[in-house]
Parts: C-alpha cells; sequence; structure tokens
C-alpha cells in the first residue's frame, strides 16, 4: 500500500508512476517541493546518450554531475538528451519532470553511491511541484538493475567568487593560464585577446557623462552607424511601442517615440553586443541570448518606474544594466572558445543548478567576474559593472546596490515564469524591503511585461543579425 501525506484536493503522482511504483512494491510518500528541502537527499535525474544508445544518471542535487568522470567511468562520450525527445517520451506518459526511476525507461541506469547514505530519498513525481519521498530499502528496490559508481562534485567543495570582486583579476589571469597551459607574462588585457570598443559604442559613452548631449548629438552619432540606425528605426516602428505614424528618420525616432535616455542606453547595448559574436552553441532549452536581455531589462525598466521616487536609480542605466546582465556569457564563449562547448554540455545536465558552480568547476571564474572585469576595462559606469558583478547575490547591499538588486530580481521573477535557465531561486522579503516595493507589484509588472511576450520576442530578433 502506498501511503499519501497530501490532502487530496492537492496535487497527485501521475496514474503511470503510481501504478509503476505499486508493482514494484515500493512505498512512498507525496511531499509538496519545497527549496528548503536538504538537496542531499533530492535525486536529480538526466537522461544521457551518444551513439551506443541512452543512459539515466541518478545523482543528488548537492553534487554537480561531472561529464568528464562519467567518460572515464563509462568510457562513453555522453550528453544530455534533445530537448524534443524528451519531451516526447515524458508526453507519452503524461509526465511533465523526468522522475528518478529507472523501470521508466528501458535504458540502463548509473547511479551515484552517495545517494545511498540518505535515510531518506525525495525523487520528481512526474508532476511539477511535487516530490515522492522513499525510504531507503525502497530506493534501493528501485536501483536493483542499475549500477554504483562516483562520478558527482560536492558542491560544498566548488566555491564560487559571488562577493570577492578584489580576486577577479587574479581568478581571471588563473583560468586563463590553467588553458593556455603556459606562464602568462603579459598583463591580462594584452593575454585576453578583447575586442577594443568600437568606435560607436566609444562616441556613445562619452555622450551619456556630458551633460550637455542633445538629441541632434545622439542622432549625429547612431546615423553615422547605418546598422545601428536602422534598427533604432526598426525599433521605434515595432508595435511594442505603437507610434502614431510612420517613423522616417532617427530624429522622429528618438523625438516622437523612444526619447533620448532610452535611445541612448539601447544603442550602447547594441554597440557593446555587437562587439562580440553570439556563440553558435548553446545550451539546449536556453532562453535565446537577445530574448532574454530584452525581457530582463523591459521588467527592469517597470520595476524602477514602480519603486519609490526618492528612491529610483537611474532609469536609463538600470535599463542597460538588463541589457548587458549575461555580457559574460559571451565573452566566456570568446575566451575560452575550445570549453566553451563543454559548459554548455554541463549546464544541460546539471539544471538544479545555476552556471556559477558549473563554470567555477570547470573555469575557476564565473562570467559575473569576467563581464563586470570587461565593464571595468571598458571605463563603463560603475553601475553597470556592479550590477553584472553581484547580480546573483540577493542580499547585496553595498554601494550601488540598487542596480544588482534589480537584475537579481528581474532574473529570479522571469525564471519563475519560465523563462531563463537554471533552477527557480526563492526571493528573499529583504530584497524586495530594500528596493522599496511589495511582492505583488513585482510580479504584476512581470505579468505586463508578459502581456507583450510576442511583441517582445520580435524586438529581441532585431538584436540577432548575423555580425
Amino acid at each position: 500500500m502506498t501511503e499519501v501525506a497530501l490532502d487530496t484536493a492537492t496535487l497527485h503522482a501521475p496514474s503511470v508512476i503510481r501504478l509503476l511504483l505499486e508493482k514494484l512494491g515500493v512505498a512512498y510518500c507525496e511531499v509538496p517541493e519545497h527549496p528548503s528541502l536538504p538537496a542531499a537527499s533530492r535525486v536529480q535525474a538526466v537522461l544521457l546518450d551518444d551513439e551506443i544508445g541512452a543512459l539515466m544518471v541518478l545523482f543528488p542535487q548537492s553534487q554537480l554531475l561531472d561529464l568528464n568522470r562519467l567518460t572515464e567511468l563509462t568510457g562513453r562520450k555522453l550528453t544530455a538528451v534533445p530537448v524534443e525527445r524528451l519531451k516526447h517520451m515524458l508526453d507519452k506518459h503524461q509526465l511533465k519532470t523526468l522522475p528518478a526511476i529507472p523501470a521508466l525507461t528501458s535504458s540502463p541506469c548509473q547511479y551515484e553511491k552517495s545517494l545511498l547514505d540518505a535515510e531518506t530519498v525525495r525523487i520528481h513525481s512526474g508532476e511539477a511541484g511535487l516530490l515522492l519521498e522513499i525510504e531507503q530499502k525502497d530506493f534501493k528496490r528501485l536501483l536493483a538493475k542499475a549500477s554504483a559508481s562516483s562520478f558527482g562534485q560536492e558542491l560544498k567543495d566548488i566555491r564560487p567568487n559571488l562577493d570577492r570582486p578584489d580576486d577577479d583579476r587574479h581568478e581571471i589571469t588563473q583560468a586563463v593560464e590553467n588553458f593556455t597551459a603556459r606562464r602568462i607574462q603579459k598583463r591580462l588585457e594584452e593575454t585576453i585577446e578583447i575586442p577594443p570598443l568600437a568606435d560607436t559604442a566609444q562616441k556613445i559613452i562619452k555622450l551619456r557623462v556630458d551633460p550637455n548631449a542633445s538629441i541632434d548629438d545622439i542622432t549625429g552619432v547612431v546615423e553615422t552607424d547605418p546598422a545601428l540606425a536602422a534598427q533604432v528605426v526598426s525599433w521605434a516602428a515595432s508595435p511594442y511601442y505603437a507610434s502614431p505614424g510612420k517613423i522616417r528618420s532617427v530624429e522622429d525616432a528618438i523625438v516622437r517615440v523612444l526619447g533620448f535616455d532610452l535611445v541612448i542606453n539601447l544603442a550602447l547595448g547594441l554597440a557593446l553586443g555587437k562587439t562580440l559574436s553570439l556563440p553558435k552553441d548553446h545550451p539546449q532549452q536556453a532562453t535565446p541570448y537577445w530574448q532574454q536581455s530584452i525581457y530582463t531589462a523591459a521588467v527592469i525598466e517597470g520595476l524602477t518606474r514602480a519603486m519609490p521616487r526618492a528612491e529610483r536609480p537611474e532609469s536609463g542605466l538600470t535599463y542597460l544594466a538588463g541589457l548587458l546582465h549575461n555580457f559574460g556569457y559571451l565573452l566566456l564563449a570568446h575566451v575560452f572558445p575550445p570549453h566553451f562547448s563543454l559548459i554548455c554540455r554541463h549546464l544541460e545536465v546539471n539544471p538544479h543548478l545555476c552556471h556559477t558552480y558549473v563554470e567555477q568547476h570547470l573555469l575557476g571564474i564565473s562570467r559575473e567576474q569576467i563581464g563586470a572585469w570587461l565593464m571595468k576595462l571598458w571605463d563603463m559606469p560603475d553601475e553597470l559593472r556592479t550590477a553584472l558583478r553581484f547580480q546573483h547575490d540577493p542580499f547585496y547591499d553595498g554601494e550601488l546596490s540598487a542596480y544588482p538588486n534589480l537584475v537579481c530580481l528581474a532574473t529570479r521573477l522571469l525564471r519563475s515564469r519560465g523563462i531563463g535557465s537554471g533552477p527557480q531561486e526563492e526571493i528573499p522579503d529583504a530584497l524586495f524591503e530594500r528596493l522599496g516595493l511589495s511582492r505583488d507589484k513585482a510580479e504584476d509588472v512581470v505579468s505586463k511585461v508578459l502581456e507583450a511576450e510576442a511583441l517582445l520576442r520580435e524586438l529581441a530578433s532585431q538584436f540577432q543579425t548575423p555580425h
């Protein structure tokens, strides 16, 4: 008999899972998923494959699945199965998530032996937001035909540098040294071949800090870059802004629709974004780079407006922080091209982790460190550098904290609506309090932005032209 710990009015495991566990003689309790449940007892299931076939892999959420170790153990170069194939398999059983039940697939199964250290484990039920709690003796029954080995890396041994910016320079140098396998004697700027800041971007940055800059000045800069001019005009003409009449020129776009601040930050975001190409490789299920950037910028724009007037940071800069928040991702692809694919493959098989763990484990640095470092190298405003560097710390309350706090809030709110990648993370009350926002008000902002999702996606597509 199975034990059910939830009220009958709430979610239940899909019937295919209930029948399978009953057939296997495995008792379980249904428990709501909650971030406070210990990660060491939560089982992450991923389906991998290669030319030989599929393999189910189980490991605790307190670990990172290391594909290199798995290759050494199995002699196979396994990667996550394509999203469409996994979805087809789950849909066939009417499941929303992959439960850690080897008998569910005809594939062999490999599990991390440390899973047997827990007296009780919790596995995905197949229904979103619901876990199945299973005693160790029953879990062993589930694993009767599976193989045990050790391929996980404990997260407590991976220490992403979230709050020590003074160490960034040393750690980035160290990471590059590790991958070039030679002693680097040149200055860091010369070692990492960063493309110089484009002329257009340099001119826009000068205008940003010039209190006397006028619409004529920004119009003149934008018009000297035909690709940028075309994008500013098409941006203003898009249904998202619902401008009256036809947009005939850059000046028209600025004066009638977009305004000086938005254009100068939009143009700068575009100019910086075009400095580095979008990588050809990317993790499966990742929201496209510019789509994620535009959504984040739009949510931050709304959150900034919703803040108490006296506490609002500069809205143009908060918008720009949203546009560029993931710029370090482009930089990792540029600086570590042979290893970027490895990062993508590890992100696919570790959906329970923020990318900082994967990048720290494989490179010794994160995209946030290298992105903030480049902003400093390019003499970008401190607000922007701080926003990129501390965007994953919901408790950051240092100087200029509103900028990273807004990025953190926007990305977590979007993640809760299925946009972005990585785990859904709690938003502490302290983050709302520092920004002078209520949880309801912030959720309303996201809802309003996502009402225009199709229009935003169309705007994002304008950024995705070939370089």
